[in-house]
């Protein structure tokens, strides 16, 4: 009765806690928009997934390098991205990140000239060294820029706006980048016979260069827009002079390192389970490309909702243990996916994402809880956990092609989901604990 009562304080509390920053709305809301651009970006690489396979004639595991590359990005530009704002804050961060996103994006154009496979993973590798910039910069700033109380809350609605940056970027890519023709084994004989099937690739290739250019264009004018923006310096990290923190001291504090892994595993569940979805449907229910894209769509839409209604539930429930009920239905769900494969298995797995939809924000947020100036480095290191999404799906489709399963290969995030479950019911108590021996100066 006691820890229900504590509880029900608690949350009364928080409820008298304002979530958004008083006096600093446009930084707060140019910051959030950030969430829709890299979330656009990062669900257009399932497209290019399909794309790439295609264009290519590439196996499931070679074409998962499309997730890989940008991954790859995230583990290495994360920590000095960290380091560069520790010596120039936030808003030098996220100029440098759009700056670098833009980059890459505008390196598909002679990517697609040179018309092979390897300069698209490098132009990639930019993307996700930008994307790591701006998540590094987005993630821990949001989070401090308001109470400390309502810190998870706060996180979780700026990430809402993480799906819808999803959903437009598969309808992007399902409509300007998937052409829709799907050749037979008879028909690509007949194209090579008549001399035009290397034509027909090439076309297939460039069709991702608009989208990526326009993108590219966009990015670079709202780095100016940020540019010309003034941003609060963050006082918990002594952004306006004093200790900045070291690499050093975050060993006292176990529980950023545990999230950090638990991070990884979302990560590596989350688009291990998007990136092979178009090829789930394909295998068992005969849908075309574009449908499946469109159902691909669907689990953007279901973490969306979940992500605003999840925000919402967070007023009187601890989200940690949400974050731990949420992680065994999704075990529930990607295990009735695996032993029914087809159309059932297919929905099944797309109300997943309903249920992964807090588990970033809230992870990211319990992460760097009571760090202090330390914040922007332990920051860097659960942005570099995202590497876990360039780690899981490769494996999965590795499976895939060991077993010729793709709902077998869902095992992978299966596993993932798992460790989360644990990490929510264990998490809070390992914040708490180093709070008390680590406490705020």
């Amino acid at each position: 009765m006691h820890i229900v009562t504590a509880r029900t304080e608690a949350s009364k509390s928080t409820k008298r806690v304002p979530v958004f920053p008083v006096g600093h709305l446009l930084p707060f809301v140019l910051v959030t928009v950030l969430f829709f651009i890299w979330g656009m970006s990062n669900n257009l690489t399932d497209i290019l997934v399909q794309q790439f396979k295609k264009s290519f004639e590439l196996s499931p595991l070679q074409a998962q390098l499309v997730q890989t590359a940008v991954f790859f990005g995230y583990a290495c530009m994360a920590l000095p991205a960290a380091f560069f704002m520790r010596r120039w804050g936030y808003k030098a961060g996220i100029v440098a990140g759009l700056c670098i996103f833009s980059i890459g994006t505008f390196l598909f154009w002679p990517a697609a000239a040179i018309g092979q496979y390897t300069p698209f993973l490098i132009a990639l590798f930019f993307v996700g060294c930008g994307s790591a910039t701006l998540e590094t910069a987005a993630n821990p700033f949001v989070a401090q820029f308001g109470p400390a109380e309502t810190s998870e809350q706060r996180l979780n609605f700026a990430q809402s706006f993480n799906p819808p940056g999803t959903i437009t970027g598969v309808i992007v890519g399902a409509y300007f980048i998937l052409s829709g023709i799907e050749n037979s084994p008879t028909k690509v004989e007949q194209m090579k016979s008549a001399g035009t099937y290397l034509p027909y690739l090439h076309m297939e290739i460039m069709r991702v260069v608009p989208t990526y250019v326009a993108i590219s264009v966009v990015v670079f004018l709202f780095a100016l827009l940020i540019g010309f923006t003034n941003f609060p310096a963050i006082h918990s990290e002594h952004e306006d002079g004093g200790d900045h923190g070291s690499f050093k001291q975050l060993f006292r504090y176990p529980h950023l390192w545990v999230a950090v892994f638990a991070e990884f595993c979302y990560c590596g569940a989350q688009f291990a389970t998007w990136s092979a979805y178009i090829f789930y449907m394909k295998q068992y229910t005969g849908v075309t490309e574009r449908t499946a894209a469109l159902f691909l769509t669907g689990n953007l839409v279901a973490m969306g909702v979940g992500r605003f209604v999840s925000t919402w539930l967070m007023r009187w429930f601890d989200p940690a243990r949400m974050t731990a009920l949420y992680a065994v239905i999704d075990i529930g769900l990607l295990g009735y996916g695996i032993l029914h494969p087809g159309f059932s298995g297919a929905m099944a797995i797309l109300a997943s994402s309903f249920f992964m939809s807090l588990m970033f924000p809230t992870i990211f947020a319990m992460g760097i809880k009571d760090l202090g100036p330390n914040t922007k480095l332990g920051g860097s290191l659960l942005v570099m956990s995202v590497a876990g999404g360039g780690v899981f799906p490769p494996l999965l489709g590795y499976v895939a092609k060991r077993t010729g399963s793709y709902a077998t290969a869902y095992v992978v995030p299966l596993v993932a989901y798992i460790v989360i479950a644990l990490y929510g019911f264990y998490g809070r108590r390992m914040q708490v604990a180093d709070e008390r021996q680590n406490p705020p100066a």
